[in-house]
Formats: C-alpha cells, structure tokens, sequence
C-alpha cells in the first residue's frame, strides 16, 4: 500500500495523451497484491500510467504496479509518440535538422516518413535491437492552427514564430496546460529577423522605423518622398495567418495604431515574397532574414544617425530592433523520456552549431572584444546626453577595457521591467553554460543600461537594479551549479552607451538593455 501510495503521489499529474491511446479498460495492481487501481486508461509515457478512476485521474509510476486489461501496452516494443504542429518554418528545417542530429549523437537511425504535404513521421529507431523507439510528426500549419491543435488534444507542442496570444494563453492554463509564458512553458529554439527588403535595383538602402511603418500603412506612397524615383509602392507581406506576418503587425502597425495599405500583396511564405519583390524595382516588403533570397535587405536606421543591420551578431545581441525568435511551446504534460532528452539537447552547444548551419540565428554565447566594438564605443560619444560627462565615459571605458562582450543580451518588454522572451532564454541559455563549467573560474559582470529619459542619476540606479535582477535570474535558473566557481557581479552606466535614438519607443526600448561581459 505504501509503495503504492508513493508511486501515485510523488508522480505528477500533467502528461501526454499519446494519440494512439483510446481510453481502454485497465487494472493496476501493486506487486504485493495489496492495491487495485481499476479504470480507463489514458496515457503511458514508457514510465508512468495516467487512469481515468472513479477517484478522478491518477498518475501512477510503472515500475510499483502491474497492468491488466486490454488497454495495457507492451512495455518492450513502447513507442514514444509527439505530435508538433505550427510555423512551416520551424518545422521543415530547422526541428528536422535537430532531430537528425540528436539521432546521430545517440547512434539512433532516423528515417523520414511523408503523410502529406503538411505532414511528416520521422521514425527514431535503436540500431542495436533494431526497433523503433520514437515516432516525431511535424504538422505543417501556421501558429493559429498549431495553438488550435494543442487545445483541442490534438498536438503536444507548437511551433511559432510569434508569441502566444493572451487568449490562447487563458485557454490553455484553463485546459491544464499551465502557463505557457512561463520558464518551463516555451522556450526560444533559434532566431532570425524581420528586414525591410527591395529589389536591387531600388536607390534606396535604408529607412527608419517610422517610415518602414509609413510605407506600410499607405502614408508615404510615392519613392520619391524617400529620395528615390517618382514611381508608386507596391508593397508586399506576409499574410496574416502566418506568423512572421503575425509578428510584423505586432513590431510595427499595431504600436502606431495603424492598418496595412489597401492593395497589399500578400504572400503565404518568405521565399515567395523575395522573389516578388526582387523582380519589382517599386515593390518593398518585410520578411524573415532567413529567406530574403536575391531582394536587397534595408538597414534600420534613426534620426540620430544610428544604422542597424540584420546581422547574425545583431540578431544574437537584439541590438537589431526586429528580431524574431523561433518559439516551441511546451505544455506542462509528462512527455515520455526520449522526448524530454530531446527537449534537453536543444540547449546543448552542438545543437546550436546545428542551428547556425540549418540558416537561423543561434544562441551560443560568443566573445566580442573591444577591438570590434569601435563603432558601439563612437556612437557613445558622440550621441552622449548633455547629463554624461567626460568622466562618465571614461569611468565606463576604463571599467569594460579588461573585459569582453559576450553576445548574449538582456532586454525587456515595452513598458515593462519583465524580460522579453528571447532575454528568457537567454537567462536558461546562460544558466545551462554555468551549469556545464564553461565560465568556471572567469569574471561574469551584468551591465546595466538605460535610455536618456529622466536624470542621469536615476537612469544609473534604475539600469542597477535591472542588472541585479538579470544576475539573480540566471542564478536560480542555474540550479545544479557550484557558484563560487565563478564570480558574478553587477554594474551599471546608465545612458552612458547607447544603441539606438532615444526619439523613438523602439529605440529607447533598444537602450533599455542588460549586457554581459566576461574576463
């Protein structure tokens, strides 16, 4: 009974609902013979049982209890089963590419299996008892459906490539999903951008956000208000139901409070887009980095003078104002243990190697040194508020010289002091390379900044208390870790380095930010 007993308490009672399990008659019978659990069974995971009694739903540990009935499954051949369904763009390269190479890392074999056009089984088997062990299906969707799916049981995770919606968010805690915007409810797979783009023909290089917005919106027509030939726009999108042009909407339209252009040419995918806008010496659109085929991609840049550039490294620091992570939403079900090894290799170093060569963005932390960050050091004089003195800036200097950038950044969402979602995947990113050893013995200092709204001295005390707050995060993120291994500090300057024009929302949002730095 004791045994029992344990085995019911200490299990957890969210799991997958495999898809290939009916509710079927079950009896669980504790090994002594003591305890019967009788009902309908409706899930296994390889490990644990979930049965519908007439006490309500258990969740009961495989190895305290015997199964009878027709609904017991075959503990030797079990098949660990999950359904993803979402973005296209997830979902066709870049999971694929992972899945491949955590078969290979564990020396399982991987075979493709092809249901329909938006459909794909990728069958994981065990080389050496020649069975399989995994079966991985990618619904090809978009983010409205695959949310859709998983409420309705219909999938385990969903691919995204914007962020849960309140509503969806509601329905899913109400479902007994939990939280999906909570550390352990998403996580950010890999990233990319969205960028202006033109056809190489089109004079212009360059547009601020305001007139990125402008153009989409029909308030700026003609390319000649932009200074380029007196010709009318034609402007191109992704369609609404994607979730890049999701997205867009809500980094540039809905800020404005403002709607798309009558006559605006949607496109169901980013490659078609490029092509229509690349072939259109008048056409301008916005799509993903990742898929910008032969268009030529616009820097954004400010009033100010600062121009920002959708590179990798700016996409990794989110010093580049539209960067678009790539979310996998995971609800709190018990998914059985190939998967959850899965889910734990995506934060592995060589799964982000594999991202990088599968075209995205990573999020392995990489080392700038002072020498390549001349131009950040430059705009910081020269666009220094009249509260930042020369000593400031020289006390910032002289405090960063010794030190080195690392690439992974801290930035907050709009009008709030909660991290953005790619900051929280930063602090697991962050925490998981404490956690290995990769900074034992080195100097890790969160800096602080902020934009040049308010005092000098308030900004400084407010970007303090910013960085304070990112290093206790990464530190109860981090929770196997020895930290008098490392040394883990806070500092802070203020308005004394900024990225981006303090005249806009997104630039001082940009300037609102939380870097590392490493010795």
């Amino acid at each position: 009974m004791t045994t029992l007993r344990a085995a019911v308490f200490a299990a957890l009672f969210l799991f997958m609902i495999p898809t290939w399990a009916a509710a079927q008659d079950v009896t669980l019978t504790s090994r002594d013979g003591s305890v019967e659990i009788a009902g309908n069974l409706l899930g296994f995971d390889g490990e644990f049982y979930r049965v519908d009694t007439i006490y309500g739903e258990l969740t009961v540990d495989g190895s305290g209890v015997l199964c009878e009935g027709p609904g017991c499954p075959d503990l030797e051949a079990f098949i660990a089963k999950v359904t993803l369904s979402g973005s296209p763009t997830v979902g066709r390269i870049l999971m694929p590419a992972l899945l491949e190479a955590f078969a290979i890392r564990n020396d399982y074999a991987l075979r493709k299996e092809s249901i329909s056009d938006s459909e794909t089984i990728y069958r994981m088997s065990d080389r050496a008892a020649e069975r399989d062990v995994g079966a991985f299906t990618f619904r090809l969707t978009n983010a409205d459906e695959g949310f859709a799916d998983l409420l309705a049981d219909q999938a385990d995770m969903v691919m995204s490539l914007r962020e849960v919606r309140d509503e969806e968010r509601v329905l899913a805690e109400e479902a007994g999903l939990g939280d999906l915007t909570s550390r352990n409810g998403s996580r950010v797979v890999a990233l990319d951008a969205l960028v202006p783009v033109v056809a190489p023909s089109n004079p212009i290089t360059e547009l601020t956000v305001t007139q990125l917005t402008q153009l989409l919106s029909g308030e700026i027509d003609n390319w000649s208000i932009l200074g380029g030939v007196d010709a009318p726009i034609a402007v191109h999108v992704l369609a609404s139901s994607t979730g890049l042009g999701q997205a867009m909407q809500d980094l540039l339209l809905e800020p404005a409070d403002a709607d798309l252009v009558k006559g605006v040419v949607l496109h169901p995918s980013g490659p078609d887009l490029a092509r229509a806008v690349a072939a259109d010496p008048f056409a301008v659109g916005v799509t993903s980095q990742s898929e910008t085929g032969n268009a030529w991609v616009l820097g954004i840049s400010g009033e100010c003078g600062f121009t920002l550039r959708a590179t990798r490294r700016g996409v990794k620091t989110e010093d580049y104002p539209m960067t678009s992570p790539m979310f996998l939403y995971i609800p709190a079900r018990r998914f059985p243990k190939l998967v959850r090894e899965f889910l734990g290799y995506l934060r592995d170093p060589s799964a982000q190697l594999v991202i990088r060569r599968a075209g995205f963005v990573d999020q392995a932390p990489e080392e700038i040194s002072m020498d390549e960050q001349g131009d950040r050091f430059a705009n910081a004089i020269s666009q220094a508020g009249q509260e930042t003195s020369l000593d400031d800036l020289q006390d910032m200097v002289s405090f960063l010289t010794p030190l080195k950038r690392l690439s992974t950044t801290f930035r907050f969402e709009a009008g709030s002091v909660n991290l953005d979602a790619q900051s929280r995947s930063n602090v697991q990113q962050l925490a998981r390379a404490l956690e290995i050893g990769l900074y034992n013995e080195r100097r890790i200092v969160f800096v602080g900044f902020s934009d040049s709204e308010g005092s000098a001295d308030v900004n400084v005390r407010i970007s303090q208390r910013r960085a304070e707050a990112v290093r206790e995060a990464v530190v109860d993120a981090a929770e196997t870790d020895d930290l008098n291994r490392v040394s883990l500090e806070a500092a802070a300057f203020g308005e004394a380095m900024p990225m981006a024009c303090d005249e806009t929302s997104w630039g001082r949002q940009v300037n609102r930010r939380v870097e590392v730095w490493v010795r």
